[in-house]
């Protein structure tokens, strides 16, 4: 019988905290502080944010792994998402970890997002270490968001252990922290003596039969397909043969040629993981998250990975404007699948259905955020297609149809907060609790996801832009009926050509314009948006009349308005049933379902 052992050489620590609260930035700070990069190296903020969409968002949306050397201790940190919306990611990652280092921001506390990840962490019975970050915000309050945090894990069922959390506060920004509040800060090795004094370290079987969990897939150019997980027990070698457990028990067989570890920022390849090490195994096509790897004599797999099911869905197709094949190198319905087909395996929170349609794929993830960073990623690489209006996924519970809610925390202006609270009504919102901080009100509302659909431009407007939302998914509950639709009809192209500006001109008034001049388009495209109800059938390739008559006054200066830009999450939750996005590499379209005039309904 093989014996558990304590690694006193080893700790495992998840970053979690609320977007923005400066999780990626404190894990540069500890990177820096342990002498991770070279001296010639150069350093760019963030460094754990990958790719352009990270870093043009200022949000992690894959989880990372990095490992750091301290008193001979190996801390291995794993950068967790801190949007609801890639929740899947963290439930996944927080099974590598016996700790938990929870950011707060030292001025906004406790977000919904905290609460989200918080939660998740104790159900995986991690260990709380919290780290007030930002004190240097003029505006902190650090010691009421101490209170707050106890408060919460109060409220989610936390047990002594977990409640007796120590504390350390900290500028991440600036690479300081002290233990104690208004303490002397030099730098960030209070941090770092948290760590290593209250995480537990691992207790593992490295005896026993090999057993290896993947928890989330990344992909090399050089060494193809990597998968990163947990060693549960046992000892992993280069070169030697295991099998892996499918969902249904099923076993395969494949022999290790490429294991890493990390060190700091850099991939190192290695010959042996003992139980307890999170590494990456390289260039093995075979295996999907949640597989477990063993030794071929003992193939025992750990429990599948389980996760929150996806609350809202869009619907992709080939796109089949005048158009299409413009822009795109990736326009048929083979490579969107096959595309599609290749990003549900690495992201289990995505789920890829085939509909009765050939050419259109129903797409459901966890909110309009994960959805619009999927359609910006393929827009990337050469794709080009049309997407519907998201829909939420309802379930019955209990014979009742029930919809996705989220919590939406607000901090407005006072001035600000009458209109929000009309707004979200509308929209069959409930507040939960309102609490003043000076002249600012902070709200908590119970909202129906679809609610949601296109709410931050309007949120944003009616706050003069000093308004702060964040929202998190809440769970079902009984659907809350019809809501309103837009209001506003859109402006819709009856010709296809080039906008001029004589068009543009004489329709500004009527119409809030999505082109400038200069532009092609084509008939049913969406134009603009209308002040009134219904389709406004409008005319922008018509040219002004040249004739010999010499005009009786000079002629009218054209000014024209500048046109509405809009993302893609804007633009999503601007759409109606009857319309759809089109997105190519360089452009974004608003257009009808049927483009012609005479087939649409009047």
């Amino acid at each position: 019988m093989s014996e558990k052992s304590i690694r006193q050489d080893l700790r495992n620590v998840a970053i979690i905290a609320h977007v923005d609260h400066g999780k990626t930035t404190l894990v540069d700070g500890l990177l820096r502080l342990c002498g991770a990069f070279r001296e010639s190296a150069t350093i760019e903020d963030r460094v754990m944010d990958s790719g352009d969409l990270e870093r043009e968002r200022g949000i992690t949306i894959q989880s990372k792994s990095t490992s750091i050397d301290y008193q001979g201790v190996r801390i291995q940190l794993v950068d967790t998402p801190g949007h609801s919306d890639f929740g899947g990611e963290v439930e996944r990652v927080l099974g590598m970890a016996e700790t938990a280092l929870l950011l707060c921001d030292a001025f906004e506390g406790v977000m919904p997002q905290t609460r989200f990840v918080l939660r998740k962490a104790l159900e995986h019975g991690l260990r709380p270490i919290l780290v007030v970050n930002k004190i240097d915000r003029p505006e902190e309050r650090a010691e009421e968001v101490v209170t707050e945090v106890f408060d919460l894990l109060v409220e989610l069922g936390a047990d002594d252990e977990q409640l007796d959390f120590p504390v350390v506060y900290a500028s991440a920004k600036q690479g300081v922290a002290s233990t104690e509040y208004g303490g002397e800060m030099k730098d960030l090795v209070p941090v770092l003596d948290a760590i290593l004094a209250h995480a537990p370290a691992p207790v593992v079987d490295e005896s026993g039969p090999l057993q290896f969990q993947a928890v989330t897939l990344g992909y090399d150019s050089f060494v193809g397909r990597l998968v990163i997980g947990r060693v549960v027990r046992g000892r992993m070698k280069r070169g030697s043969q295991v099998v892996r457990v499918r969902e249904d028990g099923s076993v395969d067989s494949f022999r290790i040629t490429k294991l890493f570890g990390t060190r700091g920022v850099d991939r190192v390849e290695i010959d042996e993981a003992r139980a307890g090490d999170i590494v990456i195994v390289a260039g093995v096509d075979v295996i999907e998250v949640g597989d477990t790897v063993c030794d071929p004599d003992t193939p025992e797999a750990l429990p599948r990975i389980a996760i929150d099911p996806p609350t809202i869905r869009v619907h992709l197709s080939v796109n089949n404007s005048p158009f299409a094949g413009r822009d795109g190198r990736f326009v048929t319905s083979r490579q969107i699948g096959e595309r599609l087909d290749r990003e549900a395996t690495s992201n289990i929170s995505i789920r890829i259905d085939r509909t009765e349609k050939l050419d259109t794929f129903a797409v459901s993830g966890r909110g309009e955020l994960q959805l619009a960073v999927l359609i910006e990623t393929l827009r990337r690489e050469g794709f080009e297609f049309a997407v519907s209006r998201p829909e939420i996924i309802v379930k019955k519970i209990d014979g009742v149809t029930c919809e996705p809610v989220e919590a939406v925390t607000i901090d407005v202006p006072e001035s600000s907060a009458g209109s929000v609270m009309e707004k979200l009504a509308q929209r069959k919102g409930r507040m939960d609790s309102m609490e003043h901080h000076g002249d600012r009100v902070q709200m908590r509302f119970i909202v129906p996801s679809r609610g949601l659909f296109g709410y931050r431009n309007e949120f944003l407007t009616d706050t003069r832009g000093e308004g702060i939302m964040s929202r998190t998914i809440e769970g079902f509950e009984p659907y809350a009926g019809d809501l309103p639709g837009r209001g506003v009809g859109p402006a819709v192209c009856t010709d296809l050509g080039r906008t001029t500006p004589h068009a543009i001109f004489k329709i500004q008034e009527r119409a809030t314009l999505f082109v400038p001049p200069g532009v092609d388009v084509y008939e049913g495209q969406i134009i603009g948006e209308s002040r009134r109800p219904g389709d406004l059938n409008v005319n922008l390739t018509r040219a002004k009349k040249l004739d010999n008559m010499r005009a009786s006054g000079r002629d009218e200066n054209v000014i024209i308005t500048p046109h509405r830009q809009f993302s893609i999450e804007e633009a999503l939750g601007w759409i109606e049933e009857d319309e759809l996005l089109e997105v190519t590499p360089k452009e974004l379209r608003l257009r009808k379902k049927v483009l012609a005039k005479s087939l649409r309904k009047r």
